[in-house]
This record gives structure tokens, sequence and C-alpha cells, in this order.
């Protein structure tokens, strides 16, 4: 696949993705998702590597998150159930993807991460966060459930209650100083230097002998993930449910017309 929005650059043991849109908001569109996908999996066949470190462009937000105005994700209403069921999958796939790499994963998260954009750093071992920046998971609010096998991972983060805070009081910014108060981010830097911090951690992580390394994050991510399977082996599902609904219907026609919406449980 050749990349338009994702860039790989090496140096020793270490890689440096770059997540780039084009734009400020680096929004997750179907194309983005499936060559971030691509490039999670290239490392499968990397032995050479030892960290990863996903950033974005200065100026740049890590990812608003699903890209609601990209064409490709309306499309896929009009598709048969089983095709409609792969594509709505997608960011699962990408979130797992990533989780899956036996490199110890960084991601450098600016301004913001936002729905998909969290969900996408949450399948990463570290986060490093500018000062300024806040993460937020807007879904609930948008007539749909949390998915890409988000909910337990954040569980396991930060906990029952304050995952509930975060998915179910959906409007909410978790600001930098409570991410990491919460465990939800490794360390807070000042505003543009979430990456060169993130680079630090990936090479320290680079100087370890390889073979335990990859090891150990296996067997921490097996042990943190035991119950995940019996948790999200339908949230795909739980999308493609609440995207049928009137109140997702509902809160698009009031997120694009920049008003208040008015749900009726229908």
């Amino acid at each position: 696949m050749t990349h338009d929005h994702v860039s790989v650059r090496r140096q020793g043991r270490i890689a440096v993705v770059t997540f780039d849109c084009g734009d400020s908001l680096n929004a997750l569109s179907l194309r983005a998702i499936e060559e971030l996908t691509d490039v999670a999996r290239s490392f499968e066949r990397d032995l050479d590597t030892s960290a990863i470190v996903l950033t974005t462009p200065t100026g740049s937000g890590f990812s608003a998150g699903r890209d609601l105005a990209d064409p490709a994700m309306d499309l896929r209403r009009d598709m048969p159930m089983l095709e409609r069921r792969h594509a709505a999958g997608a960011g699962k796939r990408l979130c797992a993807a990533w989780e899956s790499i036996e490199a110890i994963t960084v991601a450098a998260i600016e301004r913001f991460a936002i729905g998909g954009g969290l969900a996408l750093a949450l399948a990463l071992d570290l986060r490093v966060m500018g000062r300024g920046a806040h993460v937020r998971a807007p879904e609930v609010s948008l007539g749909l459930s949390m998915s890409w096998g988000t909910i337990p991972r954040l569980v396991n983060l930060v906990g029952p209650a304050r995952t509930k805070q975060i998915l179910c009081l959906a409007h909410d910014r978790i600001a930098a100083e409570d991410a990491l108060a919460w465990g939800l981010v490794q360390a807070v830097v000042p505003d543009g230097e979430a990456a060169a911090h993130a680079r630090t951690l990936a090479d320290r992580a680079a100087a370890m002998p390889p073979v335990p390394l990859r090891m150990t994050k296996a067997t921490v991510n097996a042990v943190a993930a035991s119950g995940a399977a019996g948790t999200v082996h339908m949230d795909t599902e739980e999308v493609m449910l609440t995207e049928l609904t009137e109140d997702f219907e509902e809160a698009m026609q009031a997120f694009r017309g920049r008003r208040e919406p008015v749900f009726r449980g229908a």
C-alpha cells in the first residue's frame, strides 16, 4: 500500500511514525485508518526495531478521531451486511494491529486525542502528553457506543469509575495533568515537546536486550487483556446497531448544524 498520510523514519533500533493528514485535525478517514494499520502490520516482520514513536507534525493534534465527513464512512451504509461489518471493523483492526506490535510503542500527544484518536493512543504501550493538550471520548454524546476494543484498555489504565466518567460524561475534556494523575499517560511535558520526550522513552527501551523486552511486553499484554475478548468481540456490531438509531441521526444533524441534540431513546 502507498501511504499518503503516514511516513516512517528509522534510526538504529528506533522507528518514528508520523501521521499527517495535512491539517491540524488529523481526523481518521477510512484511508488513514488503513494506512496506519498497514504500517503497524509492517513491524511484524521487523526484528531490528525495539521501539516506535507515533507522532504528528508540529502544530497538529494527535487526532480528532473518526472523520465524520469521510464519504467512505457513509458509503458503507449501502453495502451488503457482510461488507458493511468488515468496513465497520476497520478501527478495531487498527488498534489491534498497534497493540500487537512486539516492539515498545509510545504515543506523542499534542493538543488533543479525541474519540478514535484516543482509542488509537490507548492501543500503544506508553503515552506522553503536551501540558496544554486534552483527551475526550464524545461517542456516547454522538449516539454511538465506544468501540475499537477501547473499553478494557481504558479500564485497565484508569479503573471502571474513571472509564465511566470519560465515556459516559462524553463532553468532559480530560486535561493533561488529570490524565497523568489517573494513569492515562506516563508523562506531561511542555507543549511542543511530546515527541522529543517520547523519543527519550524509546531510546531507553531500545537500549534494552531485544528478546526479554519483547517477551515481557507480550506477557504484560496477555495478562491485561485476559478478559478482553469476552467483552469486545461484539463491539463492532454495537456500533453498527447504534448507527441505526434515530438518536444517532439526531446527533449527526445537531453536530453538523451546531446545535444541541434532543435524544428520545429511539
